[in-house]
């Protein structure tokens, strides 16, 4: 139980982490690597749990 909830932090903050990340850059510039605005918490919740 304790190790579920360690590693559901370490995702919640790599969320947090890319969530930002992308969320700083420009229109023109998501475009160019493929990602809509409104994909961006898709995204980094992806992101979030491959790097878990």
């Amino acid at each position: 139980m304790l190790t579920t909830l360690i590693r559901f932090v370490q995702q919640w903050k790599h969320y947090n982490r890319s969530l930002n990340e992308l969320s700083r850059l420009g229109d023109r510039e998501l475009a160019d690597i493929g990602i809509n605005r409104s994909d961006i918490p898709s995204v980094a919740w992806q992101a979030a749990d491959r790097a878990v």
